[in-house]
C-alpha cells in the first residue's frame, strides 16, 4: 500500500478562500465574477420564479436560446411546485407482510454484495433474499463469563449520544492485523472477556499465520486463534492480557427497525473510526463465500457506514451494548461505477447467535451448527426448498422427510428458497424443535423435527 506523508500534504488540504477572483456565489451577475460581486437577485426574496435569472446567466455563458427553463422542467414548473408545497402524506405499506422482494430489487438495480475484507484477505458475498417478517431469534440469554455485562448499561452512554457510546465502547474495540500466505490484512474485533478473548470474523483471521492485536491505547500484542466457525463467519482470538474492558452484550432478538446503531472499527486501517445510523431491516439472508465454507447470515441491516476493515467490529445500540458483528456490505457492480465502499447497506451477524458460538469455541475450541439432516437443491427456484437427499447426521429421516419434499414453511414463516431455509435454521440452536410445512405429491403435510448438532 502506498504511503502518504500527511505533513507534506497539509498545505493543499485547505487553500483558503480568495479575496478576489475565483467563483462567485451562485446567482452573481457573472458566474465567474469575484467573490464579492453583486448578486443577480436578493437572497431575501427566494420564494419567487427564478427562471428569468437562470435564463440570463445561462444565455450569457452558452449563448441565447441554448436552453429553455420551461422546456427542461415543464411550463409552469415553478408555479406548480409552489402551489403543491403543503406537507406530503403517504399511505403506509401493509404491515406484517411475509413477502420477500429484496432479491429481485437488488438484482434489477445492479447491486452486488461483497464481504468486508481485511486488506487482501476475504471473500465474495452474494445476496439471496430479503425477509420482511419480524425477528425470529429469541431474546438474548445471559452467558456466564461472556461480555462485561448482559444488562442494559446506564452510564456513561445514558444520554444516548454517539459520543457517549463511543467513549464507553472504544476501549474494548481492537484492530486485528493478519499476515500469512504472502498476504496481509487488517480487520476489527472486540473484547468479550476480560481475560483476553476477542470476537471477530472468520474471514479476518482465515489464512493468517501471524495475528497481532492493537488496542485503542496503541499497545500491540500477539494473538492466537482459539477457534472459528466458517459457516457463521465467526472466530475467537486470544491475547495474553488480563483486566481488559469487555463489551456489554445486548439482545439482537429485541431489535426493531429504526433502532439506533453505531459501528466502531478500523475501516481501511483507520483505527477508532465511529459511524452511526439505524437498523434499516432485520433478518436479511446473506451468504458469504470465501476461502472455505460458505457463511450463511441472518443479518441485521444498517445504514451506518461500514467499509473494508470494519469486519469483525461491533455494531452497538444507543446504550453501547453490542447487537451484532459487522460482516458484509453491499456495493455497486462495475457497470454502475464500481463503488467498493459504503453505500448505506451494511450487514451484521446478530449477537444472539454469535455469543453462543463464541462461548462454545472458548470452552472447547469448536462449536456446533444446527442441522436437519437433509441435502437441499440449491438451484431450485422455489418457492420453498426442495430436499435432494437425506443424511445420517440429522433427524430428518426419523421425522419422516423424503427426497423430493418441498419445505414451504418453517415455524409458520414462508420459506423462499434453500438459502433462506439454511439461514433460518442456523439462527436457531441444536436441540430446538421446529415445525416444517412440506408439500409432497400435491399434499400439504406438517413435520416436527429436533435439530441435531454438527461439530466443527
Amino acid at each position: 500500500m502506498d504511503s502518504v506523508n500527511q505533513e507534506d500534504d497539509v498545505s493543499q488540504q485547505n487553500p483558503g478562500v480568495p479575496e478576489t477572483g475565483g467563483f462567485a456565489p451562485y446567482g452573481a451577475t457573472d458566474p465567474y465574477a469575484p467573490v464579492n460581486a453583486t448578486r443577480a437577485y436578493s437572497m431575501d426574496d427566494v420564494v419567487r420564479d427564478p427562471s428569468a435569472d437562470y435564463r440570463r446567466q445561462y444565455d450569457a455563458y452558452y449563448g441565447a436560446g441554448a436552453w429553455d427553463y420551461d422546456s427542461y422542467y415543464g411550463a409552469g414548473a415553478w408555479e406548480r411546485a409552489q402551489a403543491t408545497s403543503a406537507p406530503v402524506t403517504s399511505t403506509p405499506a401493509s404491515t406484517g407482510s411475509t413477502g420477500r422482494s429484496g432479491k429481485v430489487a437488488l438484482v434489477a438495480g445492479g447491486i452486488a454484495l461483497t464481504a468486508i475484507v481485511a486488506g487482501t484477505i476475504g471473500g465474495a458475498v452474494g445476496f439471496t433474499a430479503a425477509r420482511l417478517a419480524g425477528p425470529q431469534a429469541p431474546a438474548a440469554v445471559a452467558v456466564p463469563g461472556l461480555g462485561g455485562s448482559t444488562q442494559t448499561p446506564t452510564s456513561p452512554a445514558a444520554d444516548g449520544s454517539v459520543a457517549a457510546v463511543a467513549e464507553l465502547v472504544m476501549p474494548s474495540v481492537v484492530q486485528i492485523n493478519v499476515e500469512g500466505g504472502g498476504q496481509g490484512g487488517t480487520g476489527s474485533g472486540f473484547v468479550i472477556r476480560e481475560d483476553g478473548y476477542i470476537l471477530t470474523n472468520n474471514h479476518v483471521t482465515a489464512n493468517g499465520n501471524d495475528i497481532s492485536v492493537t488496542f485503542s491505547d496503541g499497545s500491540e500484542v500477539p494473538g492466537t486463534l482459539v477457534g472459528a466457525n466458517p459457516g457463521y463467519d465467526l472466530a475467537v482470538v486470544k491475547v495474553d492480557k488480563t483486566g481488559l474492558p469487555a463489551v456489554t452484550l445486548g439482545s439482537s432478538g429485541a431489535l426493531k427497525v429504526g433502532d439506533a446503531t453505531i459501528a466502531i472499527g478500523s475501516p481501511l486501517g483507520l483505527q477508532g473510526t465511529v459511524t452511526s445510523g439505524i437498523v434499516s431491516a432485520l433478518n436479511r439472508p446473506v451468504t458469504a463465500g470465501g476461502e472455505g465454507e460458505t457463511s450463511f447470515i441472518n443479518a441485521i441491516q444498517t445504514d451506518a457506514a461500514i467499509n473494508p476493515g470494519n469486519s469483525g467490529g461491533p455494531l452497538v445500540d444507543g446504550n453501547g451494548a453490542v447487537i451484532g458483528i459487522n460482516s458484509a456490505i453491499a456495493t455497486l457492480g462495475a457497470g454502475l461505477g464500481g463503488a467498493a465502499g459504503s453505500i448505506g447497506l451494511g450487514f451484521a451477524i446478530p449477537i444472539d447467535t454469535a455469543s453462543r458460538i463464541a462461548s462454545e469455541i472458548i470452552a472447547t475450541g469448536t462449536s456446533s451448527t444446527p442441522i436437519m439432516g437433509v441435502q437441499l437443491e440449491m438451484d431450485f427456484a422455489g418457492p420453498g426448498a426442495r430436499v435432494a437427499d437425506l443424511t445420517d447426521s440429522g433427524n430428518a429421516r426419523e421425522a419422516g422427510l423424503q427426497p423430493g419434499d418441498v419445505i414451504t414453511e418453517l415455524n409458520g414463516v414462508p420459506v423462499v428458497d434453500a438459502t433462506d431455509l439454511i439461514v433460518d435454521i442456523r439462527s436457531l440452536a441444536p436441540g430446538d424443535e421446529v415445525t416444517l410445512t412440506i408439500e409432497r405429491d400435491g399434499q400439504i403435510r406438517t413435520v416436527e423435527l429436533v435439530l441435531a448438532a454438527q461439530r466443527g
